[in-house]
């Protein structure tokens, strides 16, 4: 089951709905009448497709050896810099901010980052990052004049046990302390922080996760709107939230996105204001501060610098890693809802998503304009984290990259994968915007994954990219990684697999003649059609395809482009029906093959391969590594188009089927350099027709 197409997904906010704050508890609290239905083990189908685009990502900076205190017993803290975000000072210096969670505040200046404040220090020995990601300095803020007076605001951990102080708002049993503090400098242009700090808000939470994430000003806010020098507060749940009923409760701040003017007075606390024009001002047992209800972690947003509308980031709990556009009001449904499902709290470890109810509209929930979910291995521990987390990101509206104008980039902080949305796709109330995943190259134009360019150096698992986004003054887009704390900048765009192949032709090779199959008898040769007319078995050595064909017409290829149309003769009852294209054929144990399959489950299918020698290997980027590939190739029993590139001076490999511009599968190797082209498939009957080889002869 899909949910993209949501019934009574077009929400009026709970502000305008009318709802009381009692009354909104009462109603989440009995948004559960879908209890009798299936349980969905696979809420969004669809993969991102992979896009032609590529960014070019060019090294800007890098971060000195930090370590979290005290010494972690979590591994996946143990980074090289745990670097939360890059921004530019608005007061015209050029100057670049970055946090790191292990204490100090950086300025950058031309790519070399000195140390402008030490937060650890300064907060010591209260302070400590070293239990839960997100623990330690996890953002700063400035306000939009702080080139004139000199404002920031920071957001810190403290162990409650080791404090006096006493929270503003806290759950039972905090057991530590998420710290707003405002700073002044002196002299705003100095390299180096001094003058003075007040405390604005002191938050307890009960776990060690999912506490205050970003703070920040909406950068699109003139000064004569009523949002400029607001402060935005994105509250977690705690790491509670999936056992009660807390996000949705507006008499705490957990699990919300709070709103605040900094430089007021009239708050319970009387160190900052309550603007009026928040949404539950004035709602009898709701607190003025919350902006939008029902977050889980709500780890990072941002405004489009066009239209001024507000994307947020949300990581999930069970399955689904969501962006959302925010509006004053929202609810956005955790912990009754993940995504566009009931989260069914009562319900085991394995069977949390729900179908949503017949009567959903009259809950008033928000729910994604993206998304994408978790799709674990199978025979998957359902209480183990997966390993999945969304990292929000930018509409980028800068200039030196037109490729992407418009286009929402974010990504996947554990993997590094980097996707994009069209801005003009994230639309409330319709479907969930189609995802692509973009392409990497570096500054010399070789093509990566985030993981080849984040591993070097990076202590704990180098697999683990911990990606972050941030953007400077003009727009531009910057690419961190805490694995070894580093920071690139894209500074263009490529098409992945785009060189020449050259100008060589070889059309419609056909009959016994032009081609060589591995069992004769079991080949047809009809004019233009190359057929497969009984399935081929397995044979000793490597795992490999049982049944296949090259062509021997012609010479051996280089650089390569392979066209043709090919058909599945395999009922489309069977799953695992495949053909393959077989490109760099050097002999019967050393070739690649494109795997064109109904199935993009399981490992052995719907990718790009390699034997060498041994059993085949999988090599597409498409593969998340446990359960999930390109979306299916082939699903039916018609013609298809197939394209298959292969680049051996860079190693790029794309397939595309049926004229899409996007390749379906992508891959880097450089094992085979040249070879003979092919078709074929394990032990399925297909056909081929129409082949065009264009190249570069060996």
């Amino acid at each position: 089951m899909r949910s993209t197409r949501r019934t009574g997904s077009l929400r009026r906010s709970v502000l305008t709905a009318g709802l009381t704050a009692a009354a909104l508890v009462l109603s989440t609290l009995t948004a559960g009448p879908a209890q009798a239905a299936d349980p969905i083990h696979d809420p969004i189908l669809e993969m991102p497709t992979q896009s032609r685009l590529g960014l070019v990502l060019e090294e800007y900076a890098s971060f000195p050896q930090s370590f979290p205190n005290p010494a972690p017993v979590d591994q996946r803290l143990m980074r090289t810099a745990r670097i939360n975000t890059i921004m530019e000072l608005p007061d015209g210096s050029g100057r670049r901010a970055v946090p790191d969670l292990n204490g100090n505040l950086y300025l950058v200046s031309d790519g070399v980052p000195h140390v402008y404040l030490d937060v650890a220090a300064t907060f010591a020995p209260q302070f400590f990052s070293g239990r839960g990601l997100g623990q330690g300095f996890g953002y700063v803020a400035f306000h939009p004049e702080f080139g004139s007076n000199g404002r920031f605001y920071t957001i810190h951990t403290e162990q409650a046990s080791s404090t006096t102080e006493v929270p503003d708002y806290a759950q039972a049993n905090s057991i530590f302390h998420g710290v707003i503090t405002e700073w002044t400098a002196t002299d705003p242009s100095a390299d180096t922080f001094a003058g003075s700090r007040r405390e604005v808000l002191r938050i307890g939470f009960a776990g060690q996760v999912h506490g205050v994430q970003e703070i920040n000003f909406n950068p699109t806010a003139k000064r004569k709107d009523s949002d400029y020098g607001l402060l935005y507060l994105a509250v977690g749940d705690g790491g509670t939230g999936v056992r009660n009923t807390e996000p949705q409760n507006l008499g705490m701040v957990h699990g919300k996105l709070l709103r605040i003017d900094p430089r007021g007075t009239d708050s319970a606390n009387g160190q900052y204001g309550v603007p009026s024009s928040n949404p539950f001002v004035g709602q009898a047992g709701a607190l003025g501060e919350i902006y939008a209800v029902g977050f889980r972690d709500p780890h990072r947003f941002s405004w489009d610098k066009a239209t001024g509308r507000m994307y947020l980031g949300h990581i999930g709990e069970h399955a689904i890693e969501a962006i959302y556009e925010v509006r004053a009001g929202d609810n956005f449904g955790w912990s009754e809802r993940e995504g566009a499902f009931v989260f069914d709290k009562p319900a085991s470890a394995c069977n949390k998503l729900l179908p949503l109810p017949a009567n959903d509209a009259d809950f008033g929930y928000t729910y994604p304009v993206a998304a994408y979910d978790h799709n674990p291995a199978p025979g998957w521990n359902c209480t183990s984290d997966v390993g999945v987390a969304v990292a929000g990101g930018f509409v980028y509206r800068g200039k030196d990259v037109p490729a992407l104008k418009g286009k929402y980039v974010f990504g996947d902080l554990v993997d590094g994968q980097i996707l994009y949305t069209e801005a003009k796709q994230m639309r409330r109330g319709e479907d969930l915007a189609p995802l692509h995943k973009l392409a990497l190259f570096d500054a010399a134009g070789n093509p990566v994954r985030m993981q080849d360019l984040s591993a070097p150096g990076a202590p704990g698992s180098p697999e683990r990219v911990d990606l972050r986004f941030g953007t400077d003054a003009a727009g531009e887009l910057y690419i961190l990684a805490k694995a070894n704390g580093k920071i690139w900048k894209v500074t263009g765009t490529r098409v992945f697999a785009g060189g020449d192949v050259g100008r060589t032709k070889l059309n419609k090779p056909s009959g016994l003649r032009d081609w060589t199959p591995v069992t004769p008898s079991k080949w047809q040769f009809n004019k233009d059609e190359v057929i497969l007319a009984e399935a081929g078995v397995s044979r000793p050595g490597p795992r490999r395809p049982f049944e296949y064909a090259v062509v021997t017409d012609g010479p051996q290829w280089s650089s390569v482009k392979i066209e043709a149309q090919v058909r599945l003769d395999t009922p489309v009852e069977v799953s695992n029906r495949d053909v393959i294209i077989v490109f760099g054929w050097r002999s019967d144990t050393e070739y690649y093959y494109a795997h064109l399959s109904t199935d993009n489950t399981i490992y052995p299918h719907n990718g790009i391969f390699k034997v060498n020698n041994a059993d085949r290997e999988r090599i597409d980027y498409q593969w998340n590594g446990r359960s999930r590939g390109a979306n299916p190739a082939i699903v039916d029993a018609d013609w298809h188009k197939v394209r298959v590139v292969h680049l051996p001076a860079t190693g790029e490999i794309a397939v595309y089927v049926d004229g899409s511009k996007d390749p379906l599968m992508t891959a880097k190797d450089s094992t085979f350099g040249s070879g003979r082209v092919g078709f074929g498939s394990f032990d399925n009957v297909g056909r081929l027709r129409h082949l065009k080889i264009t190249g570069t002869p060996a």
